[in-house]
């Protein structure tokens, strides 16, 4: 295969994608991801990483945290998944996304090897493994490496990290990771290493032990964001990141105990902050897509990661909420349709993967929570409706999942 859009799909077709058949895609062990760094000679010995894990926020750290080693001067990779638009946004370096050539070169050498047909390896551990060869390849100066489910048998989960970082505990992926907080604490903790420091973003009393107990049997230092915010003198400015600001104040934390290391001054903490979005092409999270009317993009769709976005949309001004919505279905969505404002207009849509929930369901499942609106044939249609119908000082949200998000960004 010669062409990107060739390698692409036979990527899409072959393989099992969790963005878009779900949970029967993930394969929870590291087999088959060490076999087939093994025939890559394993170029991921070579590189120094953070490695980032949490139920809400890691995507937003990772970035955050890559921005400021950039400012501090640095090539920096930058892993992270899903993508949104394009393939190709899981693997950066300083902001750039992989070549295209690179992607076929690794799929076609892959071939060569015969990978696919003695490993068949999944969508997301052939991600990771192009990501390390092409970080190595590139000889960066560091990698953030953001875990793709849980942490423990993730496929990122087979190196060595300078700093591992979990942002928070929360329900989602129950059906793979556990169904409280202290057992998804404990898949996310797996990233914990011998003698390697681990951040922890946000305390939480009733995961605070499961940490705790995995550092102490690994020798591995253990800070809690909260008391490093007094080693800077940064403040977090709600103009900076309206509803983010916990994430923000564990990059932060995280590259004070990277600052030695990687020669960070507090001027780059506050550059990589304020750039992040230029530096890192940071896409997807309350992002503005229209000014007038303001049109936010915001892939958020678990418990955590809803309460956070509308605790930020609460502090905002504007006229009418306009929401446009779609969700995944292999989710339950009773307590998360409870959180959606009752006073805003609702616009209804199926969001274009195969688990995507069929929207008229969806429209009855939100009705009964006093969510009321219209049923469209699309998510830009859905949108293209909000737009006509918002006046200029409204406010219209499109939500629900990151794949709803992608299709209007």
């Amino acid at each position: 295969m010669k062409n990107y859009q060739s390698i692409l799909s036979f990527l899409y077709r072959q393989l099992p994608m969790h963005q878009r058949i779900g949970p029967k895609a993930i394969k929870l062990d590291l087999s088959n991801i060490i076999s087939l760094m093994d025939l890559l000679d394993n170029p991921q010995d070579q590189l120094k990483y953070v490695h980032v894990t949490g139920t809400n926020g890691k995507g937003s750290v990772s970035h955050y945290i890559a921005s400021i080693l950039q400012e501090a001067g640095h090539k920096v990779g930058l892993y992270t998944s899903p993508h949104y638009k394009d393939f190709r946004e899981r693997c950066k370096i300083n902001g750039q996304l992989i070549p295209k050539n690179y992607v076929v070169a690794f799929v076609n050498r892959l071939k060569v090897l015969g990978a696919f047909e003695t490993l068949k390896p999944s969508f997301f551990e052939i991600s990771v493994a192009l990501a390390f060869d092409y970080f190595a390849s590139s000889k960066v100066d560091g990698v953030v490496l953001e875990v793709g489910l849980g942490g423990r048998l993730d496929s990122t989960n087979i190196i060595t990290p300078v700093l591992s970082v979990i942002t928070n505990i929360g329900l989602d992926h129950q059906n793979t990771l556990g169904d409280t907080l202290v057992a998804i604490a404990g898949e996310k903790a797996g990233i914990i290493k011998q003698d390697i420091p681990v951040l922890i973003g946000e305390y939480q009393k009733e995961v605070k032990p499961v940490f705790e107990k995995k550092a102490n049997s690994l020798d591995a230092p253990l800070y809690y964001s909260r008391d490093l915010l007094n080693k800077t003198s940064i403040q977090v400015k709600e103009a900076i990141n309206p509803f983010y600001r916990r994430n923000v104040e564990t990059s932060l934390s995280a590259s004070y105990l990277l600052k030695d290391l990687f020669n960070i001054s507090e001027q780059h903490q506050r550059n990589g902050i304020e750039n992040v979005r230029k530096n890192c092409y940071y896409i997807g999270r309350f992002q503005t897509l229209v000014s007038s009317p303001r049109v936010l993009a915001d892939g958020a769709h678990n418990l955590p990661g809803l309460k956070a976005l509308f605790g930020g949309i609460a502090k905002m001004s504007f006229g009418r909420l306009h929401i446009v919505l779609a969700m995944v279905g292999d989710k339950p969505l009773d307590k998360v349709l409870a959180l959606f404002p009752k006073d805003a207009k609702y616009y209804f849509a199926k969001a274009d993967i195969p688990r995507g929930k069929n929207k008229t369901v969806l429209k009855n499942e939100a009705s009964s929570y006093g969510l009321l609106g219209k049923e469209y044939i699309s998510v830009r249609k859905a949108l293209a409706a909000a737009k006509q119908s918002a006046h200029k000082n409204d406010l219209v949200l499109v939500t629900g999942s990151i794949y709803t998000v992608a299709e209007v960004i």
